[in-house]
Order: structure tokens, then sequence, then C-alpha cells
């Protein structure tokens, strides 16, 4: 299986307001960059879109070291709270719907196909493909 390093970053402009998304996927020496935008979206439908995005620009299933700077998307898998919604019906410990759970099962979905490792970067810190991919994320918003 090939492996494969992503690293995804959303941004938004207002909370909610215009948001932006973007994956840099590296494999060898060869690097590709993706972004877009939506308008009226959460910072946190960005990053997981940016999630979604990166994993779907593969072609085959592969292995990923999934870097994002989002405790929210890392934390899901990390620490399995998308199992336990998945288990209790989309419903999250306080018996609430899960937000965004289109894009969830999106994600859970593709993590059926490629083996994701989610880690947790510090964002706005000195990590240069997270920093590019923020810059790529807010460029997309700029351009709605």
């Amino acid at each position: 299986m090939e492996k494969i390093t992503i690293y995804t970053d959303g941004a938004c402009s207002g909370n909610p307001g215009n948001g932006g998304w973007a994956a840099v996927l590296m494999y060898n020496n060869q690097k590709k960059e993706i972004s877009g935008g939506e308008k009226d979206t959460t910072n946190n439908i960005m990053e997981i879109t940016a999630v979604i995005k990166g994993l779907e620009a593969l072609k085959y299933p592969c292995e990923v070291d999934l870097y994002s700077d989002s405790a929210y998307v890392v934390n899901s898998f990390a620490q399995g709270w998308i199992y336990n919604w998945i288990k209790n019906d989309w419903k999250t410990a306080d018996k609430k719907p899960v937000k965004n759970k289109e894009l969830w099962e999106k994600l859970y979905n593709l993590t059926q196909i490629h083996k994701v490792n989610f880690i947790k970067v510090k964002g706005h810190s000195d990590n240069e493909y997270n920093n590019r991919c923020d810059k790529l994320a807010r460029e997309a918003i700029s351009k709605l």
C-alpha cells in the first residue's frame, strides 16, 4: 500500500461566513495542492471538507498520515468519538444529533478505503505545510 502524507486546513471569515479549505498531498518527491471555498459555512465544515477532499484526490487505497490543526477532526477518530456516534445512531454522548452528519459519514467511508493515521499539528506555528494550507484556504475565501 502506497504511503501518502496529507496536510489539511479549513478557514472561515466569520463563523458562519465565507469559508475555504485546502489540502497538500505529498508522495515521494511529488506535491499536489488543492483548495476551494463555500459561502455561508462554518470553520468545522471547512476543516472536515479539507480532509474529505484530500482523501478523495487519492486514486487508489493508500496508507495516509493526515495532519490537521483541527482537534475536532483529529479527536473524532483518535479518541473514537465517531465510532460511538455511529453506534449511537449519530447521537452525541448527550443524545443530541451529531452536527455535519453527512460530512462525517463521507469521511468515515473514506477511512474504510484508506488506512488513515490522524495527527494533530499546532495551527499558525512554524509547520511549513500547515501554514501553506492555511494560506491556500484563505486565498480560496478571497475568490468567493
